[in-house]
């Protein structure tokens, strides 16, 4: 990761930038900045960030078409910052390919947190794959299938273990009921949320140290799911 990472700001109110321009340049960020659509990408194409905050509302092109053409040919972690709160609008920026999705008004600590979860999955997206994972009291090696709990084993089934890694691969990331479903199950199962209510139900008795108040296994109302390591 770079010692001053850059983030690529496109939204199209002014005070929203300068705001930000301001925040995080405090924070030792680079910033740029655009106003539309078409220049947020030439920005992205000439001076490639390591994140992209994006508005959905843009006066060219909207922020699902800014994220599904971005997807053409970066990776890059985008955080969609939207007024726009439905869940239909929040599925529809994940599944173009952004990454997390926060509606204004928003808090800057907890955005300065999502920047920084954002730019660790995408270091470690970028290095060799990661086989062990830790993560408060868990253990999991993904290449042997094991999950340790204090350095207890847990007793995963097949598929309890290939959503968990699904998710650890996206860790930070806000994975869609579509994406886990089609990934996990495959395309014939894509709307049957009922499974993954319930296989997510079983992997929260057997991790979290309180099923109700998950540590790990964070739930986006009407949206999905996401893997939540050490913040």
């Amino acid at each position: 990761m770079n010692q001053h990472p850059h983030v690529l700001v496109i939204d199209d109110e002014p005070q929203i930038l300068r705001a930000l321009r301001t925040i995080l340049s405090a924070k030792q960020f680079r910033v740029s900045t655009a106003s539309r659509g078409e220049e947020g990408l030439a920005l992205a194409a000439a001076q490639p960030p390591d994140v992209v905050i994006l508005d959905l509302t843009l006066p060219d092109l909207d922020g699902f078409e800014v994220c599904a053409r971005l997807r053409e040919w970066t990776q890059v972690p985008i955080i969609v910052l939207s007024v726009r709160d439905g869940e239909g609008d929040k599925v529809r920026a994940l599944d173009r390919g952004a990454d997390d999705y926060l509606t204004k008004p928003f808090g800057i600590e907890e955005l300065l947190a999502r920047i920084r979860v954002a730019l660790r999955h995408s270091a470690q997206a970028q290095g060799a794959r990661q086989t062990i994972v830790k993560a408060g009291s868990l253990e999991i090696d993904l290449a042997q299938h094991q999950v340790l709990k204090s350095g207890a084993e847990v007793k995963l089934t097949g598929t309890e273990f290939k959503l968990l890694a699904y998710l650890i691969a996206n860790a930070g990331r806000v994975l869609t009921h579509r994406s886990l479903l089609t990934s996990v199950w495959g395309p014939a199962d894509a709307d049957h949320v009922e499974y993954l209510r319930v296989f997510i139900r079983q992997l929260r008795k057997k991790l979290e140290e309180n099923p109700e108040e998950p540590r790990y296994l964070r739930t986006e109302p009407g949206v999905g799911y996401r893997f939540v390591g050490d913040e």
